[in-house]
């Protein structure tokens, strides 16, 4: 009997870590791949790939930059963030703090049933209803706060960054909330209860046991919905109004633009040879770099979490 359970350790371990290195191999050859392809086009561009924003891309002329998608993708997202990651830990405490248990189900269910809506359905549903509804807002926000570049009015057009950080915010918030409700449950209950004998009141449990508990998982979790908007591509895609080619990268919320995997899904229609696909294949690299230092990031953080 102890043989057989020795033979199924065997086994087991030598299937997991057969796993881990597959995911590992997987990556670094998708890496590779990316630098491969990217590499000859690259070596061939006569602009500023990091600092320009023109983008021509063809057999005779390469002279591309990718510094307006860095812009708009990293405003975006950052925004997208200090919208949803508030709210996110607000939900998650209140269901796991405050809210009864027939209340909390539902709830959690409910926000979890958002991260199945296809991106493209919040997509039409932010260029047509949310865009209109918050145009008064964004008409004031340019003109009390223009004269700060985040706020600077921009050419009147519903498609702006604004619009799309507050989607890609709903669309992250199911991913930060769920994370974080987990986090919130594993919180030894006998640190609550003693905190509670003190004479703490429910927000004190909250503020000096519930989130020092959770602050690496939260953080965590942040990282991770920063790394989904990062990639998003659909909805960002339908809702925002692509600049004139060679206009200035705008640090404006109201500016218009495109971010890597919306540009890159638009001009899918061009990668009909190598050297035009080397250069779009060049933006998907810098976008992979970002989003695995963002998810590295995020392991770090929760490693360290679990280490105190």
């Amino acid at each position: 009997m102890a043989k057989v359970s020795r033979i199924g350790d065997v086994l087991f371990g030598g299937l997991t870590r057969t796993s881990g290195l597959l995911i590992v191999l997987l990556v670094t050859f998708i890496g590779v791949f990316l630098l491969a392809m990217a590499l000859p086009t690259l070596s061939r561009n006569t602009g500023s790939f990091l600092t320009t924003t023109q983008w021509i891309v063809t057999d005779n002329q390469l002279d591309f930059g990718i510094f307006g998608l860095l812009v708009t993708t990293v405003i975006s997202s950052l925004l997208a963030m200090a919208i949803a990651v508030p709210i996110s830990i607000g939900i998650a405490l209140f269901i796991t703090q405050y809210a009864h248990k027939r209340l909390a189900g539902p709830i959690a269910f409910l926000v979890d049933l958002l991260a199945a809506v296809p991106s493209i359905i919040f997509g039409l549903w932010g260029l047509k209803v949310l865009a209109p509804a918050l145009a008064p807002l964004s008409e004031g926000l340019q003109t009390h706060l223009g004269w700060f570049p985040l706020f600077r009015k921009e050419i009147n057009s519903q498609g702006t960054v604004f619009i799309a950080g507050i989607v890609l915010a709903i669309m992250i918030i199911p991913i930060v909330t769920a994370i974080s409700r987990d986090i919130f449950n594993q919180t030894p209950t006998d640190h609550k209860e003693a905190a509670l004998a003190l004479g703490a009141t429910r927000w004190e449990v909250v503020s000096t046991v519930v989130l020092p508990h959770g602050r690496s998982g939260v953080i965590s979790a942040s990282m991770l919905g920063l790394g989904r908007a990062l990639g998003e591509t659909i909805a960002v895609m339908i809702i925002l109004s692509a600049p004139p080619a060679g206009t200035a990268a705008s640090p404006s919320l109201f500016a218009g633009g495109i971010t890597f995997a919306s540009k890159i899904a638009l001009s899918a229609n061009e990668l009909d040879t190598a050297t035009k696909t080397g250069a779009y294949v060049a933006a998907g690299l810098v976008l992979f770099l970002i989003t695995f230092l963002v998810n590295a990031t995020a392991r770090i953080i929760a490693e360290r979490g679990a280490v105190k």
